[in-house]
């Protein structure tokens, strides 16, 4: 088998799938501390928030808008970190669809495809772990195989 084949579609590639998955998590989790940083350093703007989520049906808007406020930063916070990166992908995948039932889906595919993507990143994080590279890795070495940060299965 030649070098190019090997690497294409042999398996070679592999080898960086954690550091790959790593620039996944680092992308996605500065996304979304970026994108609820202004309502963290505002009350303005997460009384405005609260007032979208009001204006789309959420009950308890006033509640709501800092708790999905601080569930998408600490979820970044995770994804970055790869510290209970589990917890945060299901975390994520909430609240991503509960913005697609609530607002999203209503705009079209376009305008959805965000929060669809934040949806099905957090399954797939939730459902196959961090990686090598990860908080989550360095505290599971040495544990069962069920928890073996070497396949990704932290």
């Amino acid at each position: 088998m030649s070098t190019i084949v090997r690497i294409l579609v042999g398996g070679e590639l592999r080898r960086a799938a954690d550091a790959a998955l790593l620039l996944w998590r680092a992308a996605i989790g500065a996304f979304l501390v970026w994108g609820v940083s202004d309502n963290l350093a505002s009350a303005e703007h997460m009384a405005q928030f609260a007032g979208f989520l009001q204006s789309h049906g959420f009950p308890y808007p006033a509640v709501l808008a800092p708790v999905s406020v601080w569930a998408q930063a600490l979820c970044g916070a995770a994804f970055i970190l790869g510290g209970l990166t589990r917890v945060a992908g299901m975390v994520c995948a909430f609240n991503f669809a509960v913005a697609l039932a609530m607002v999203d889906a209503e705009l079209g595919v376009r305008p959805a495809f965000p929060a669809f993507m934040l949806l099905c990143f957090g399954v797939y994080i939730a459902l196959r772990g961090p990686g090598r590279f990860s908080i989550d890795a360095q505290l599971c070495k040495g544990k069962s195989a069920a928890s073996d940060a070497s396949d990704g299965t932290v």
